[in-house]
């Protein structure tokens, strides 16, 4: 388990916050993952190049830092293959269920003051809190 760094975990929230106020601001365009990467498949004329482009900064930049010398945290995944493929596709529906991912949501839609983004944010954390209390107290795993 990693222990909580305030200032990092500081940092990282104002750098998530300004990255999203950026995208807004420069190109008019909400920073939700889930709507980024839907707006990918398939490609609209023109709008490509900026979801291509920040697809690519999420997954290069622990490879950069990286790379700087910074250790990266080991990753390790106990669940099956096809546990994963099916919480993936989960995702992806309650995603376009919910109008949005939590990084929509959360992030970009409460600092909007979207009423709808509040709410669902707070269903994301309500079933959050519930799975684990179910996974750690009820399951016992």
């Amino acid at each position: 388990m990693t222990a909580f760094t305030p200032l990092s975990a500081l940092a990282g929230g104002l750098m998530i916050g300004a990255a999203a106020a950026l995208l807004l601001l420069l190109n008019g365009r909400i920073a939700g993952i889930s709507g980024i990467l839907g707006g990918l498949l398939p490609p609209q004329a023109g709008d490509a190049a900026w979801r291509v482009a920040f697809v690519a900064g999420l997954l290069l930049a622990p490879v950069a830092y990286a790379a700087l010398g910074h250790a990266t945290p080991a990753v390790s995944l106990e669940a099956s293959t096809p546990l994963l493929v099916v919480s993936g596709l989960l995702v992806g529906f309650g995603a376009r269920l919910g109008s949005g991912c939590t990084s929509g949501h959360g992030v970009c839609g409460i600092g909007r003051g979207s009423r709808r983004s509040l709410v669902a944010t707070a269903i994301f954390m309500a079933v959050a809190v519930a799975t684990v209390f179910v996974t750690r107290h009820v399951l016992g795993a």
